[in-house]
């Protein structure tokens, strides 16, 4: 099998983690990346992980995709900017593969979320698959297991590095800025907070905090549950839920970002229960924004929606830094 793969919006901190993945895919052919900002300059010079290739970005626009003709459409692209591709693509290769990564379909019941741990069968076969915001993937891979057994609305500490926050100058992604620092925003309505709780189907709280290191995701959830827990009985509920999950590793310690930098697994544990309060308590969920929180987790799709094996590509990044305690 040969999929010929269209990139749009290549050029960001996920297109550069993204391509690699795609170029080394045995089954994938990158046909095209667009970027308008850098149109007509070589891939590598942008792309370390890509030296050697002869890839050149083009400044392509939707109408494009009638000569295209691709099996696959990768829109890496900001919130809101999906929509015209998505239409050009739906009228000139209909029966083509896109999978989104920004916001703009997640709340669409149209397409596939792609979060392959709790929506595979809806995946294998997709055609439309909006790819979760890296933040929402986290705090529902740490709530799922327990959601039947919360008795409130949990509350969702989130610390991500600045790579999540683009390559516009901000404050959020100044290193001068960041130095000794830690930004709150969003603190309420932020888009994964509805994303998280439209997906876990019930209200959950999420306050995002970016920190002065480049990439990774730590999240700190604070459930309220009906009846007493104990920490080793989390513990084993999290172990038998994701199993048979490849990419999620259950640990008795808290886990931490520097473990899963570069890895598209993510680390879930840090099960703890409070003393004084039993049905409260405390799970730790970390990932690597740019690959669990959206490109590798982009080719888990890719991989199910062509009804390839879920880690074809992925094989070199499965692993976490460290020793994990499963203890």
């Amino acid at each position: 099998m040969t999929i010929e793969t269209v990139v749009i919006g290549g050029r960001g901190h996920t297109g550069s983690a993204l391509l690699p993945l795609l170029d080394g895919h045995p089954e994938i052919t990158i046909r095209a990346v667009a970027s308008g900002t850098a149109a007509g300059e070589p891939v590598a010079g942008h792309v370390e992980a890509m030296r050697g290739s002869d890839l050149v970005f083009s400044d392509l626009r939707p109408d494009a995709v009638r000569d295209l003709d691709a099996r696959l459409y990768i829109l890496a692209l900001p919130n809101g900017k999906a929509g015209a591709w998505v239409e050009a693509i739906d009228t000139h290769c209909p029966d083509a593969v896109i999978v989104d990564l920004s916001a703009d379909y997640r709340f669409d019941d149209q397409w596939s979320y792609g979060l392959p741990e709790h929506f595979a069968p809806g995946l294998r076969g997709a055609t439309r698959i909006a790819n979760p915001g890296c933040y929402a993937t986290g705090a529902q891979l740490a709530l799922t297991p327990v959601r039947e057994r919360l008795a409130a609305t949990p509350v969702v500490f989130g610390v991500s590095g600045y790579s999540g926050a683009g390559k516009t100058p901000s404050r959020k992604n100044d290193p001068l800025v960041l130095a000794d620092n830690l930004l709150p925003y969003a603190l309420a309505d932020h888009i994964h907070e509805r994303e998280l709780s439209h997906h876990l189907g019930r209200d959950a709280r999420f306050m995002p905090h970016v920190a002065s290191f480049f990439r990774g995701i730590s999240l700190t959830v604070a459930v309220e549950f009906a009846e007493p827990c104990r920490a080793e009985v989390l513990h084993e509920q999290f172990r038998d839920f994701y199993g048979q999950a490849s990419l999620v590793q259950v640990t008795a310690s808290a886990p931490e970002v520097a473990q899963v930098r570069d890895s598209a697994a993510a680390l879930v544990g840090g099960f703890t229960v409070s003393q004084s309060h039993p049905t409260r308590a405390a799970i730790v969920c970390v990932l690597d924004n740019l690959l669990k929180g959206a490109a590798s987790q982009a080719v888990q799709n890719i991989n199910l929606a062509f009804g390839l094996d879920e880690l074809s590509g992925l094989e070199h990044c499965m692993t976490v830094a460290g020793r994990v305690n499963d203890e």
